[in-house]
């Protein structure tokens, strides 16, 4: 026997109780791993000495102090911002879970139970990264009180302020995007080599590999033209205090834009996938 989704709603369900029901569980789920989410927050930290010495041999090698701008204390500060701001957007396993729940037929569950799929995604997203910030609290200090040479100062109120505001928006930038590489699963047996390529070109163009301003202008203006660079480079910039705030202003809009672009990409793909998807069994 047969089902087929025929229909499924343009926008989630407006009623908030079941989302913070599932919120407060996922919080509570992932708080009895706590201690693995401390060590592995604590490794995502071993690059940045690395990346110390990398950079210090990039610059003693140049004989030069600058480079596009960047002296050497603004490269470290940079890649500080960008695991910051990487913190916020990555999603690892989000799109993978949503594919192999098409393929496997467990997504039913949202199709039989009056809870949206892209709705409760996010409730249990955002309880990873709620849990994640908590216990990564400490560590984030520690790495940034120990690295405060290289910082450019504390930030006004006004910058802090839009700081926050670009790394919010990140974070809804990167669930959006991951929910749309995962429900590519409706046409797709398998997606993971979709994701490889997302995920070089990703790490690529957000900065999080090299700051854009030192790539060659013709690969920047590529870069200008997709939505990656909202992931880190862009916060990081911000926090930077890099550019005049009429400009992060300016950005503010292109990457709340890019959001709103990636929310109607992600339930368009819903909704016509579930319109061709179909389940057997009981």
């Amino acid at each position: 026997m047969a089902t087929r989704a025929l229909r499924t709603s343009w926008v989630a369900p407006l009623r908030l109780s079941k989302y913070l029901a599932v919120l407060n569980t996922a919080i509570n789920e992932r708080l009895v791993y706590r201690t693995d989410f401390l060590l592995s927050t604590m490794l995502r930290f071993a690059p940045i000495a690395t990346t110390v010495l990398l950079w210090k041999a990039v610059f003693a090698g140049s004989g030069r102090s600058e480079l596009a701008g960047y002296r050497f204390e603004d490269v470290i500060a940079y890649y500080l911002f960008t695991t910051l701001g990487r913190a916020f957007s990555s999603m690892p396993g989000l799109a993978m879970g949503i594919a192999r729940d098409i393929r496997q037929g467990t997504i039913h569950r949202f199709l039989l139970q009056p809870i949206d799929l892209i709705g409760y995604l996010l409730a249990y997203r955002i309880a990873h990264k709620l849990v994640y910030y908590l216990i990564a609290a400490v560590p984030f200090a520690v790495l940034f009180t120990l690295c405060h040479g290289f910082l450019p100062g504390w930030p006004t109120a006004e910058r802090f302020a839009l700081g926050v505001v670009s790394l919010l928006l990140a974070f809804l930038l990167g669930f959006h995007l991951e929910c749309c590489f995962g429900l590519l699963g409706f046409w797709f047996l398998e997606v993971s080599g979709f994701l490889y390529i997302m995920m070089g070109v990703n790490y690529f163009f957000s900065g999080h590999m090299i700051p854009l301003d030192l790539l060659p202008s013709a690969v920047r203006t590529v870069a200008a033209a997709l939505p990656f660079q909202y992931l880190a480079y862009f916060p990081a910039t911000v926090w930077l205090q890099r550019t005049p705030t009429e400009e992060v202003v300016h950005g503010l809009f292109i990457q709340a834009a890019w959001v709103a672009a990636a929310v109607l990409a992600s339930r368009v793909l819903l909704r016509r996938g579930l319109r061709r998807y179909t389940a057997f069994g009981g």
